[in-house]
């Protein structure tokens, strides 16, 4: 489908101004110049820079620019000529003023359908795959049916996705109730809603829990979209939002062998100010003594987001059978559970964590082989003029 564009230069050429598909997008002309997309700028294979950005005259500006059926044309003052796709610039699009990516789908307790995947469609089939790793970017959390009741039986899908990312812990390992617990995770307790191992840095990205047995009497799995509760605090009390977000908080675990400390704030924003991150671990957090003020005023903002953190407005129960997985996005969902008793049966999970970049790169390669399948298929006149 062909683009109509109408292009205008202001301020000397150093600012372009695009009109097409219903948008008017302005662009810098170094912005432009830095990202050529011909070989004399990127490499063709790699898609790395060849130019020192950093070199670019200041000063250099557009001489010339005109749009076409899906092209941009341009030639700048250092004499160098280009073309760029509109669909790209487009796509490339500035920061938009939303709480959340647009692609992400926030929820609370009313939310009927749980994002659900088959352990073995998406072990042998790319498109399940694909099905499933944009379930759990679009929601936080996907949960997977049929997996082996076997200590390690998510491997085979996690080598599918990344490696998996080894702590102290080692790689996959028991959450059960044991004798000496070295963590309140291995107890019979309940356990408030948290995020994981916000000590660590990195964080790992996302909990793989896969459930062996869950015979005992309670033990429900509880989840909770903090993206939703930390918008939700924005609107009802914006000088606490202001607070988490800004100042930083401690984390600390220890134990005979380990001793693992970070910091962030409990709400955390990304470049454009959107929601990119919520930390929460009231077992582990250490907040610094700072003037009394201002801990009061972190205390009182804490406490209104624990609030929404555990209404119950705001949270999915669930309880995991055998053979059930929950893959969680470990820098937007807390999860917590009821308390058990072991006198009414075993309960045994394992859980693992694989990092954000490999699985993030996964589902967009696999976007775009999609993607690329989708227009092989497609019937050549439906492919544009320029196919």
């Amino acid at each position: 489908m062909s683009i109509s564009a109408d292009v205008e230069l202001q301020d000397e050429g150093r600012r372009l101004i695009l009109h097409a598909a219903g948008q008017r997008r302005e662009f810098a002309a170094l912005w432009l110049r830095e990202r050529a997309p011909d070989a004399a700028t990127l490499d063709t294979r790699t898609g790395q820079r060849l130019i020192e950005a950093a070199q670019l005259p200041l000063a250099l500006h557009i001489e010339s620019a005109r749009g076409d059926a899906q092209t941009l044309h341009v030639r700048f003052s250092d004499g160098h000529v280009t073309a760029y796709a509109l669909d790209d610039l487009l796509a490339d699009a500035a920061p938009n003023n939303a709480d959340v990516a647009p692609e992400l789908s926030l929820w609370d307790a009313d939310l009927e359908t749980l994002p659900q995947a088959s352990f073995n469609a998406a072990l042998e089939d790319d498109d399940a795959l694909l099905a499933m790793l944009e379930a759990l970017h679009r929601y936080g959390f996907v949960k997977v049916s049929d997996v082996p009741c076997e200590e390690d039986g998510m491997q085979p899908l996690i080598d599918r996705i990344g490696p998996l990312r080894r702590t102290n812990w080692g790689g996959i390992a028991d959450v059960k109730s044991v004798a000496n617990a070295y963590d309140l995770t291995m107890t019979q307790r309940g356990l408030e809603p948290h995020t994981d191992n916000p000590y660590r840095d990195p964080i790992p990205g996302y909990i793989w829990l896969h459930c062996l047995s869950n015979a005992a009497a309670g033990g429900d799995s509880t989840l909770t979209d903090g993206f939703m509760a930390a918008q939700r605090l924005k609107v009802e009390a914006p000088e606490d939002f202001d607070c988490l977000t800004r100042l930083s908080t401690q984390f600390r675990y220890t134990d005979a062998t380990t001793d693992l400390a970070s910091e962030g704030p409990l709400i955390e924003l990304d470049s454009q100010g959107r929601l990119a991150r919520v930390r929460y671990s009231n077992r582990t957090e250490r907040i610094a003594a700072h003037d009394a003020a201002l801990l009061e005023r972190y205390y009182a903002a804490r406490q209104r987001f624990y609030r929404l953190i555990t209404d119950e407005a705001l949270t999915v129960h669930l309880k995991l059978g055998p053979g059930d997985m929950l893959i969680m996005d470990n820098y937007r969902l807390l999860h917590g559970r009821t308390a058990y008793q072991l006198e009414g049966g075993v309960r045994h999970l394992r859980q693992g964590y694989v990092d954000r970049d490999s699985t993030a790169s996964r589902r967009r390669v696999l976007t775009a082989q999609h993607a690329g399948s989708a227009n092989d298929a497609a019937p050549r006149s439906a492919q544009g003029a320029n196919a």
